[in-house]
């Protein structure tokens, strides 16, 4: 994973925003039963996963929006990186398909 940018002032707030597709209905719900507990223990927190997002601009072809927040980049990566995240996520990664961006706050 990178680095920090220079110009933000750290630890600094940052979000992790996905938007997927779901193509294996039963195995994303295995890896979202097993989500919560995991996210928590790292210092994550659940702000947001809809899977009717509004579209008012452009065109979005996925089916599923979900936003996190994390105190810092370290914490984010400490949690991305775990053992208990990485066993899960075989699970998410074979159900969906995406993107993940990791976005600075401004605090």
């Amino acid at each position: 994973m990178r680095r920090a940018r220079p110009g933000y002032r750290d630890p600094v707030t940052v979000y992790a925003i996905a938007q997927i597709s779901i193509h294996d209905r039963p195995r994303y719900q295995r890896y979202a039963a097993a989500f919560m507990p995991i996210l928590v223990k790292y210092g994550g927190r659940l702000l947001a996963a809809d899977e009717h997002p509004e579209v008012v601009e452009g065109e979005w072809t996925g089916s599923k929006v979900i936003m996190m927040a994390f105190p810092d980049r370290d914490t984010f990566t400490r949690w991305a990186e775990s053992p208990e995240y990485s066993e899960i996520s075989v699970d998410r990664v074979a159900a969906t398909d995406g993107v993940v961006l990791l976005v600075r706050g401004l605090d």
